[in-house]
Parts: C-alpha cells; sequence; structure tokens
C-alpha cells in the first residue's frame, strides 16, 4: 500500500467490470454478459475460482503480518499466511538500476533497510523529486540487484512497533519473483490456493526514468502463467493510468487505489488531468473506472471520515456507489495501535499500545466494505468471526 494512507500520515508515520459484478452477485445487464466471461474463462483454463472464491470480508495481510514482523520479508510474509490471512500483499514493487522488481514500501530505503550502516555506499544517499516531494536517502533504482541483496530489512515505524526491532537484521529484501516462486512452493505445502496482492510504486516516476513497471509485471506474470483472470493475483496503484496499462497487457483482477479527497493521483498531475480524488469517488468516476478495473482501494477515511477531533462520523456512499457498478472495496489500513485508530477506539496515548481494534471493525465491516487491509491478520479474522457469527 501506497505512501499516501491517511491514517499513516496523520501519526507522522468489458472483462473487468463483468468480473466486479460476478464477484458481488451483481444482477441486470452486467449479468447478461455471462457468456462473454465463460469464453474468457475457457480461453484461460478456468481455475480455482477467481476473486468471487474468496472469503468476506477479505483479510488481507498488509506488506505481510507487518504489525509483528518488518515489512515485505519473507518473515512477515510467512507469519501473515500462518494467522489465516486469506491475502497476502505481497509486494510493493520498485525497479533496480538493471531492470529487477523488488519488495519495498517505497524506492527510498534508508528507513526500511540498513543501507546507512554500509558505508560502501554512503555515496549513493541523494536528494530527488519524488511525486513532487523532495526526498532524501538511498534509492533502489541506483542499485543492482546484487547490491541490494547485501542489505536487510528493518522495522519502518519502530515508534509503534519496539518488538518489531528484534527482528531487525534477519530477512533479506525479496524480487518479485522470489514472490512468485514462494507463492507456488506455500500453495503445494499448506494444500490450499495463497493469494497475492502486489502494488506497482510511482509508475509514472520510474517510466520517465526508463523503468517501466507494468511491462516488467507482465512480463514475470506471464512466465509463471499468473496472468489469467482466475490467477491468484490481484494488482494494484495508486495511477489510475498505470491500471488501464494493466489492463492491457494482463487478465488479472485489478485495483485502483484511491488516496485523501483532495489529493491527486501522480499520473493527473504530470498530465495536467485536473480532477481529484473526490471526482472518482463520485458515480461517474466510479463507473470509468469499472471500465477497466475489478475493485478499489480506498482509504478508511473515504469510507467513514472523521471529524476534527478524529472520531468517526457518518459514513459516504462510497460502498453502495462503488457496488452499484460493480466494483469491490478493500479499504486500508486497519492497525491495532492507538495512533492508527479513530479517537474514539484509542485506549490511553502510548504510540505501541493497542486501542478498542475490534469496535473499529465493527464500524467500518458494517459499512458492507469487501475486505481490509491489515497489519494484524489474526486480529483481523476475530474481527470478521465476531462480525460474521
Amino acid at each position: 500500500m501506497g505512501t499516501r494512507e491517511s491514517n499513516e500520515e496523520t501519526s507522522g508515520t468489458g472483462r473487468r467490470a463483468l468480473l466486479g459484478a460476478a464477484v458481488l452477485g451483481a444482477g441486470g445487464a452486467v449479468l447478461g454478459m455471462a457468456g462473454t466471461a465463460r469464453a474468457d474463462s475457457a480461453r484461460h483454463g478456468g481455475g480455482h475460482g477467481g476473486v468471487k472464491s474468496l472469503p468476506k470480508p477479505t483479510i488481507i495481510g498488509h506488506r505481510g503480518a507487518s504489525g509483528y514482523r518488518p515489512e515485505h520479508t519473507f518473515g512477515s510474509y510467512q507469519l501473515a499466511l500462518d494467522l489465516g490471512a486469506d491475502i497476502v500483499e505481497a509486494g510493493d514493487l520498485v525497479p533496480t538500476r538493471d531492470g529487477h522488481l523488488v519488495c519495498r514500501h517505497e524506492p527510498e530505503i534508508g528507513g526500511t533497510t540498513d543501507v546507512a550502516d554500509h558505508p560502501e555506499f554512503a555515496g549513493r544517499k541523494k536528494t530527488k523529486l519524488l511525486d513532487g516531494v523532495s526526498t532524501t536517502g538511498w534509492f533502489t533504482e541506483d542499485f543492482t540487484l546484487a547490491e541490494l541483496k547485501t542489505l536487510r530489512a528493518v522495522e519502518r515505524i519502530p515508534a509503534n512497533r519496539p518488538h518489531n526491532t528484534l527482528y531487525n537484521g534477519r530477512w533479506e529484501i525479496p524480487t518479485f519473483e522470489e514472490v512468485l516462486r514462494w507463492q507456488d512452493e506455500q500453495t503445494r505445502k499448506r494444500g490450499k490456493q495463497v493469494w497475492i496482492y502486489p502494488e506497482l510504486k510511482h509508475p509514472t516516476y520510474f517510466r520517465k526514468q526508463g523503468l517501466p513497471l507494468e511491462e516488467r509485471v507482465a512480463k514475470l506474470l506471464g512466465k509463471y502463467r499468473k496472468d489469467r483472470r482466475t490467477s491468484p493475483v490481484i494488482l494494484q496503484s495508486f495511477e489510475p493510468t498505470s491500471v488501464q496499462r494493466l489492463h492491457r497487457l494482463v487478465d488479472n483482477p485489478l485495483v485502483v487505489l484511491l488516496s485523501s479527497a483532495d489529493s491527486r493521483p501522480w499520473d493527473f498531475v504530470e498530465t495536467g488531468d485536473p480532477r481529484t480524488v473526490a471526482d472518482l469517488v463520485k458515480p461517474a468516476g466510479l463507473r470509468e473506472i469499472a471500465s477497466y478495473a475489478q475493485g478499489i482501494g480506498p482509504t478508511l477515511d473515504l469510507v467513514v471520515p472523521r471529524d476534527a477531533q478524529g472520531r468517526l462520523t457518518k459514513p459516504t456512499t462510497l460502498v453502495s456507489d462503488a457496488h452499484r457498478v460493480g466494483l469491490i472495496l478493500h479499504p486500508y489500513t486497519m492497525r491495532n495501535e492507538n495512533p492508527f485508530l479513530p479517537a474514539d477506539f484509542r485506549k490511553g496515548t502510548d504510540p505501541d499500545a493497542y486501542g478498542d481494534v475490534f469496535g473499529a471493525y465493527r464500524a467500518y465491516f458494517a459499512t458492507g466494505v469487501d475486505g481490509v487491509f491489515t497489519d494484524q491478520p489474526d486480529t483481523g479474522l476475530l474481527a470478521r468471526e465476531d462480525f460474521t457469527g
């Protein structure tokens, strides 16, 4: 999930429309295209049931089980599966200098690896303009894969998760290809299909550097025969034009991520499109998204806004509006710790203490969302059990 997560920032820290409708059991004219769906499924060999086979609300391990292990490591991914996550967000995808895709929250890796402790890389520290924001640190695109493999992951938000620092230095940076192989291995070992939900990070930024993401992702998915409508790989991006490009390259389920209402996707900024997220979540914007994607990944605040004191207010119409055009909703991000919860669900002021996260889950699940990203998948599963009874 992306850099524009509102609940992080406040703490300082034709085919596609059909699939979306099928997920929701939508009726009317959309389901009248079932023949197209059957033909498409036959062309791609069917499968295990696709997105509609997932439990609801779907519990998605955000960067793995990042509440317990440093994010985007095989330790975090593995634990998410062990805790029962329905899907693992294995891969915020960024490129290396030599064109490999690796899994990091951001291309800047000063906060998620031990690169600062490597004197041989001291000269690589730079200040760059990343989607309009001046950012200083070390960037994946300035390293070869071999160089990145000498680094080790560390906890990104130690003030909130001091217990995770126990695991600093234990795991290396995974590549997307390693994730795809791991997915197959875990599917065999566990006797059930493992799902992943990678995100393409800053695609416009990287395309301008001659490191386009979409084609690289499509090539790897094709290599492992995971570029189909029923493949257990959902792709997501904050940039609608990137999702549209993916729509032309692969048949995977696709999701458009949506940040705060007043923000603009960076590809819109670059192309002069004046629309904001507030425009995209209107019925017309959702209809447009449904023409090339199956779902949206909004911030939780787009589903239930918070007031000036940080308390939950009345839900918006986003869930019903999105469902009306056949889109599923997987909002982000549920976390157990106080600073990330609405004010009415916090307990005390300790930044790493848990609040009433089960109460918060109830409030969000009651809106009818189809799933949620969570840093603690075990908590999400218990909340779902409570909610579904």
